[in-house]
């Protein structure tokens, strides 16, 4: 499964990243997803290459190529519950500097460089992500309404907060097929009721559900969050989700 290691322009700079998609030539609907908060790194390349062993092109940029190419984080090869402080301690700078307004930048670029691949099959394309990533599906989303057709979160962080530019506050712009997979605890009872509200209005198919037993980073093997069964559970709702809204399947 082809790997290629990308530059993507975007109006703060470049952006590094790669793209995972099927062998054998043909073009292949486009599939943007963010990274959790520890960035890109091989368990991302594994993700990405599983969904391209099912037809897509995957593209995976760089958060934080403002402060430097991908690895950004000395990052161990298991990521502890030891080791989380110290590293959120160089993380959380760089999560506090990705504004929205700097999001929605970053978006529109990737959105832009995705469909102009010529692997990239023409038609709409999907947005996902994990914890930090999945905000930033759901903002890209709502963006770009004409040109996402399915987007999904896993373990997210904030979709719903006091700010004026809260996620949720955005959701009735949505025209895509949205799958929110919740860890236990990452939303409360009450953040979920609201979250659904704004998907009622925006009248979008949906599914927000809480993953039995999850705990938040549950899909990413390389740390104590892993947790084998969810993740799987996320592959048996992501692919479903990107074939109706993307093959019409």
């Amino acid at each position: 499964m082809p790997i290629t290691t990308l530059r993507i322009p975007t109006p703060d700079g470049t952006a590094d990243g790669f793209a995972a998609f099927p062998e054998g030539g043909g073009r292949h609907p486009g599939v943007l997803l963010y990274p959790d908060a520890f960035g890109v790194r091989p368990v991302l390349r594994t993700m990405a290459q599983e969904l391209a062993d099912h037809g897509y092109y995957v593209l995976v940029p760089n958060l934080y190529y403002r402060t430097r190419p991908a690895p950004v984080f000395e990052l161990p090869e298991h990521i502890d519950e030891e080791s989380r402080p110290a590293l959120f301690g160089q993380i959380m700078p760089l999560i506090q500097e990705h504004t929205t307004e700097r999001v929605l930048r970053d978006a529109e670029a990737y959105l832009q460089f995705l469909t102009a691949q010529p692997e990239v099959a023409a038609g709409p394309v999907a947005t996902i992500g994990y914890c930090l990533g999945a905000v930033l599906a759901v903002r890209t989303a709502t963006a770009h309404p004409g040109q996402v057709a399915a987007v999904a979160g896993f373990h997210p962080a904030a979709l719903v907060t006091d700010a004026p530019d809260s996620p949720h506050r955005l959701v009735p712009e949505l025209t895509a097929r949205v799958h929110i997979g919740l860890a236990e605890g990452d939303m409360t009872p009450e953040a979920i009721e609201e979250f659904n509200r704004a998907l009622d209005t925006a009248g979008v198919a949906y599914t927000t559900e809480v993953y039995p037993g999850a705990a938040h980073g549950f899909t990413m093997s390389d740390t104590a969050a892993f947790d084998a069964a969810a993740l799987q559970r996320h592959w048996d709702r992501l692919l479903p989700l990107l074939g109706t809204a993307l093959n019409g399947s």
